[in-house]
């Protein structure tokens, strides 16, 4: 099978939710296609394709022929060392070949390359290092100083201004003159022949040129054999418009209502404005994000410190960091002493001791000392180009409630013209005119229809989801939590058990000895303490266990030497065994000692007494015979106790899963406050521990460390995995938190439910409104001013609920 392929596709031009549908039925068209997600409110196509079938053009080239642009960003970069045109023309063909570039030109000349790219596919960073690779010196011009896509964005919103003001000026001396011509406050010369030309003049330049998008919008939707909120406008507006054109032109008598049709087009103009400036405000957690990396970067290179682009930094660099800067990529300290400041990336306030062989975060704040560490993961690869992207991907997916408003959306449109099309023939060939209505029954009819097709509003459906995701996911990232997908944002919020794994996550997962007891008795077998741990030190140092690690830390921190061993394996959740000095040793459980045949019964009250005390006890066994208990305590995190309390406030069941022996497992659940425990449970039997849980009709969140518990995270409703900001990508599950603290889990909670209390309201915002108002229009309660107003701003009360959840305050 082909590998797959996800690519994010900035998209300009849409305006409602059928235009969502448009897009994704034209991409699904495309051989190789897997997968397909639109978002009305980013404004982005996410596609997953086989590469072997299908390419980056060809969804592009889809896009457009459905009637809608790309954002795209241009770079132009000085290029030094080209010798004559046929190095021009090699390295034009090596930009145009790289994916997301959509045309590259250069010029010997002028000695200049003009490219144009996708932003979310390539950057300007990629494009620099090609032209490096080809031989050539690309001149620094900044690097990435704007954001492409945002520029786009900006400059389509600052069209819409001015097609606002231009509507504005023509639409408010048209309405002020028709309102005081038909309350008879202009006098009779209003009602002159030249007065009704006066109105047309000054509403055919908002019908066709504020109103151009509208009508190429409709064409290509009609084209595309589809209907969208475009087609409702040019509908409602051309037929006032027309209406009042013919009436101008003596062909039939009536009353004019240039008024109406320039009203309907601006104020939907106006709507549209202030739903693109709410609807930017969604995505200011991604620029916060984005804002947060360094610009440049110092590093040792040949004995010599250099100041380089942030993009140029390489792993295995030795950046230097002073006081106060950011911290330019990930890495590990290898000299210096400093305090971090790291809230940006995990939310935790206070700052993090940093000094040599622990690991710093790119985009974090150095705030005492000065350091040096080693580069290890850069560009894409850090923690902050990682959430960032977790971030995007969240923000661009689709949460399952949205289906539907998809369902509805796909057939809205014709439904509406099928009412208004009912309600012409209805008044005007049906139903008398009613008693206190003074026009025409043909004008009458036609008004009432107008009124129907402009108050129809599928982008407050559309909107509806997707801006409540964007905000929640945003907000997520600013608290530490990270949110996989809208899937995940949505079905935290219907959860109603918790499990969670005691180490690492309850925890610390840095456990320490506490007691080491010898039980030799056997004469043979003479051993001191410090050449006991000696030995399961050196054993132990194989594995990767925490409670291993606590037995190398000890031994380091005695000073002892590691001796050489063979044949080491290691039994998942039991223990571990090998050969040292021609001793066979083996280090574990009781279970482990059982089945290895070697008796415990000495030692039980022993063990009583230290899992009492909660503890866990390893034995440890050479030849077959118990020589040592070893007493490890892992403590409790600072804020376990506060979580566990917030969740049951919150009504949850909480369960803890250990591989402990029951006595050390009460001992920690009784600290902390849980009272369903299950001890002794291997890794492997964690999931079966959720899917009983699941079968009881819970709604299962699992919260562990991400990777010995990644089968019960795949198997639970909502995998949470306890992280560290380094090791974010491995988001296994559903939702991580980066600071690995367990206040994170109710907060996570909370967030999800408060935006899917959200999209409800905007759900049931966007239906009702058109359930109560469509009716309202085809009966004659609603002016056609009127209904264009409400309609427009429907999609801002959406959007603006939405950005509410950017105030919550979540315990």
């Amino acid at each position: 099978m082909s590998e797959q392929k996800q690519v994010a596709i900035p998209i300009t031009g849409m305006t409602c939710a059928n235009c969502v549908g448009t897009i994704e039925r034209n991409l699904w068209k495309i051989d190789g296609v897997q997968e397909v997600v639109v978002n009305l409110s980013s404004e982005r196509a996410t596609v997953a394709y086989d590469p072997s079938q299908a390419g980056i053009s060809d969804i592009t080239g889809r896009i457009n022929r459905a009637g809608y642009g790309i954002a795209i960003g241009v770079a132009d970069i000085l290029v030094q060392r080209m010798s004559d045109d046929r190095d021009a023309k090699r390295l034009e063909s090596s930009l145009n070949l790289m994916e997301g570039v959509v045309t590259a030109n250069v010029n010997f000349a002028s000695e200049k390359a003009r490219i144009e790219y996708i932003p979310t596919i390539v950057s300007q960073s990629d494009i620099r290092k090609v032209i490096s690779k080809n031989g050539f010196v690309a001149v620094d011009t900044g690097g990435e100083a704007v954001d492409v896509e945002q520029l786009a964005r900006e400059a389509e919103m600052a069209q819409q201004k001015r097609d606002l003001f231009i509507g504005l000026f023509f639409t408010i001396p048209l309405f002020l003159f028709s309102m005081g011509r038909d309350f008879g406050i202009l006098g009779d010369w209003a009602y002159l022949p030249w007065a009704t030309w006066f109105m047309f003049a000054l509403a055919t330049p908002v019908q066709f040129y504020v109103a151009r998008q509208y009508y190429v919008g409709a064409y290509k939707s009609l084209r595309n054999r589809s209907a969208n909120m475009d087609v409702l406008i040019v509908l409602g507006s051309s037929t006032a418009y027309f209406y009042s054109v013919v009436v101008v032109l003596g062909i039939i008598p009536g009353h004019v209502y240039f008024e109406t049709s320039a009203m309907i087009i601006t104020l939907i103009k106006l709507g549209k404005f202030l739903e693109s400036r709410a609807k930017g405000r969604t995505s200011e957690a991604i620029k916060k994000l984005m804002s947060l990396r360094a610009k440049t970067a110092r590093v040792v290179r040949e004995g010599v410190e250099i100041e380089v682009d942030v993009e140029e930094v390489q792993v295995g660099d030795i950046v230097l960091v002073r006081p106060g800067e950011t911290i330019p990529v990930d890495g590990t300290v290898v000299s210096g002493k400093s305090a971090v400041d790291e809230s940006m990336i995990t939310g935790e306030s206070l700052p993090v001791e940093k000094s040599p062989g622990v690991k710093v975060i790119g985009a974090t704040i150095n705030k005492l000392g000065s350091f040096q560490f080693e580069a290890e993961k850069v560009g894409r690869e850090t923690a902050l180009a990682q959430i960032i992207r977790l971030v995007e991907d969240a923000q661009g997916s689709k949460a399952p409630i949205q289906n539907l408003a998809d369902r509805v959306s796909a057939v809205f449109v014709p439904t509406v013209i099928l009412i208004a099309a009912i309600t012409f023939i209805v008044w005007y060939f049906i139903l008398p005119l009613p008693a206190n209505v003074e026009v025409s029954q043909l004008t009458f009819a036609l008004k009432n229809m107008v009124a129907v097709l402009v108050i129809a509003c599928p982008c407050a459906m559309g909107l509806a989801t997707p801006t409540a995701v964007m905000v929640g996911t945003g907000k997520g990232a600013e608290m530490g939590i990270l949110f996989k997908n809208g899937d995940a944002l949505e079905s935290s919020g219907r959860v109603n058990s918790i499990i969670l794994d005691k180490t690492g996550t309850i925890t610390r997962g840095q456990p320490e000895i506490t007691d080491f007891v010898v039980v030799i008795n056997d004469e043979t077998l003479k051993f001191k303490e410090d050449e006991l741990l000696q030995i399961a030190a050196s054993i132990e140092k194989n594995s990767e266990h925490p409670l291993g690690e606590a037995i190398v830390a000890e031994a380091n921190n005695r000073k002892l030497t590691f001796q050489e061993v063979h044949g080491f394996e290691a039994q998942a959740g039991q223990g571990v065994h090998a050969e040292v000095n021609g001793h066979a040793v083996a280090i574990g459980n009781t279970r482990f000692m059982n089945e290895l045949d070697i008796s415990v019964d000495s030692i039980q009250d022993l063990l009583v007494r230290l899992q009492t005390e909660g503890k866990t006890a390893l034995l440890m066994a050479i030849d077959k015979t118990l020589v040592a208990v070893i007493a490890v305590a892992d403590t409790v995190k600072e804020g376990s106790t506060v979580a566990l309390k917030r969740l049951r406030e919150l009504g949850m069941t909480v369960t803890m899963i250990t591989g402990d022996n029951p006595r050390t497992a009460h001992a920690i659940g009784e600290q902390v406050g849980i009272d369903k425990i299950v001890a002794d449970v291997l890794p492997g039997d964690k999931a079966m521990e959720v899917k009983s849980i699941q079968a009881q009709g819970q709604s299962v969140a699992m919260v562990g460390d991400g990777i010995n518990d990644a089968p019960a995270l795949a198997q639970a409703d909502v995998g949470i995995a306890i992280g560290t900001g380094t090791d974010v990508a491995m988001a296994a599950a559903a939702v991580t938190l980066i600071s690995g603290d367990l206040r994170g889990v109710p907060k996570a909670i909370e967030l999800s439910r408060s935006t899917l209390k959200t999209i409800k309201q905007n759900l049931f915002w966007a239906f009702i409104y058109n359930i109560i108002l469509i009716p309202a229009a085809a009966l004659g309660y609603l002016n056609p001013m009127l209904a264009a107003g409400a309609m427009a701003f429907s999609s801002v009360f959406v959007v603006s609920n939405s950005l509410r959840l950017k105030k919550i305050q979540v315990e």
